[in-house]
């Protein structure tokens, strides 16, 4: 990406780039090698049918709708329903192939996919007499398709919503500039390093509180449960916006459509006063598991970006974040990039 990014600029000292593309691509390809390892090109297919299966669900969202409508034989519906067969037979054929490796004894690969077979063949093999232990195959193709999407949209929105408020607040950009050539000069970002990065964590903390990728939480409840005076009886579904939660008055202040990161300098616990208000990655027991995967990997893409180019927006940039499952905006994200 950065590399594309230097040959637009090559020949000229700014350029105009929307780098929404660019950041998603990326994102995909980074989940992808982490997904599937060797099979990466599988997984770039993936991450490209699952793109075209957000465009219509959006438009199926905007239609005029009907009870039984999904199960009509539309243009629409038959197209959603080929991919998700052409995803299902995808990543099926990549779990057939990992499967055959292990049962000869090949080595098993260090990929999210290799892992979770392991783990699953592991613990079959341990209780062989009783099938109520370990994933079948479909059950491990629904975790496949949950974290590939979860770990390509996530961070990709995180990324371009970054990218727009720092181009936005430039201060803060040369804040986050100044600590990265501090900390790396020009020279490729390492593990130790990216720990360092102060100032980047607490952009991403106030990133996340304006823009949360996920809107909204939801969670069945499986037994009665009491929340106070509250019955809350078995099989009811609680949905929390976290959009409204981050951006409550009470809790954060008059000044909580502005972009202050500064508001985190002592932490998240310090600003939420310990409350769950603050749900980026949800929260409990059932937190995100690959938060700090997804703050690791923005820290190294925002990091090479900022020894490379500084950024402000573009006259043609319309800010319209809209929601397609995560937050995005709508018209892209067209920037101004300066070589450096």
């Amino acid at each position: 990406m950065i590399e594309k990014w230097g040959k637009i600029l090559s020949q000229k000292s700014s350029c105009e780039v929307d780098v929404w593309p660019y950041l998603q691509t990326f994102s995909g390809d980074v989940i992808s090698r982490t997904a599937f390892g060797s099979s990466f090109v599988e997984g770039r297919k993936i991450f490209e049918l699952q793109r075209e299966l957000q465009e219509l669900l959006i438009k199926a969202a905007n239609s005029i709708y009907f009870p039984g409508q999904r199960f009509l034989p539309t243009k629409n519906n038959k197209r959603m329903k080929e991919i998700d067969q052409q995803v299902r037979g995808i990543i099926k054929n990549i779990i057939n192939k990992r499967v055959v490796a292990m049962k000869v004894g090949e080595v098993i690969h260090d990929d999210l996919l290799g892992i979770l077979l392991a783990s699953n063949y592991k613990e079959i093999k341990q209780h062989e007499n009783d099938n109520n232990f370990g994933l079948s195959i479909e059950e491990i193709i629904e975790e496949c398709k949950l974290f590939y999407f979860a770990g390509q949209e996530t961070t990709g929105n995180m990324l371009v919503w970054t990218m727009i408020l720092l181009a936005k607040h430039s201060e803060w950009q040369t804040r986050a500039r100044e600590e990265v050539l501090r900390v790396f000069g020009d020279i490729k970002p390492d593990i130790d390093g990216l720990s360092q990065l102060k100032t980047i964590n607490i952009i991403f903390n106030e990133v996340l509180r304006l823009y949360p990728p996920a809107i909204l939480l939801r969670r069945m409840i499986l037994e009665e449960t009491k929340l106070d005076t509250l019955t809350l009886p078995a099989g009811s579904v609680i949905q929390i916006n976290t959009l409204i939660l981050h951006h409550e008055k009470d809790m954060w202040g008059e000044d909580v459509n502005e972009f202050k990161p500064e508001r985190f300098s002592k932490g998240v616990s310090k600003v939420t006063k310990g409350q769950a208000v603050y749900l980026p990655f949800g929260g409990g027991p059932r937190i995100c598991i690959g938060q700090n995967f997804a703050i690791l990997e923005a820290k190294m893409a925002l990091a090479m970006i900022l020894q490379r180019f500084s950024f402000e927006l573009s006259s043609s940039y319309s800010h319209a974040p809209y929601t397609v499952l995560t937050l995005q905006p709508q018209f892209g994200a067209h920037l101004i990039l300066h070589n450096l």
